[in-house]
């Protein structure tokens, strides 16, 4: 099975190999019918310190790293 892949925008930066992303998601309203924005945070383990606040990064699912990091950064965009 496939690892899931998120894009999302780092919104902190100070924990040390360790950055805050925040992955919206849209769907449809099953009663509503109107579109709807959720947010999430992840926590995900950034080795080289090199996302920073307002990058659009991915990250993938891996093996619990910690208590709340079980998502690696894994490419960030050239903008």
């Amino acid at each position: 099975m496939p690892k899931r892949v998120l894009q999302g925008v780092v919104v902190s930066d100070k924990q040390d190999k360790t950055v805050v992303v925040k992955v919206e998601r849209r769907f449809t309203h099953p009663v509503m019918k109107k579109t709807v924005r959720k947010t999430k945070n992840y926590h995900a383990h950034d080795e080289n310190n090199a996302a920073k606040v307002g990058d659009t990064v991915f990250i993938e699912e891996s093996k619990p790293l910690s208590k709340l990091k079980t998502w690696v950064l894994v490419d960030q965009p050239k903008a």
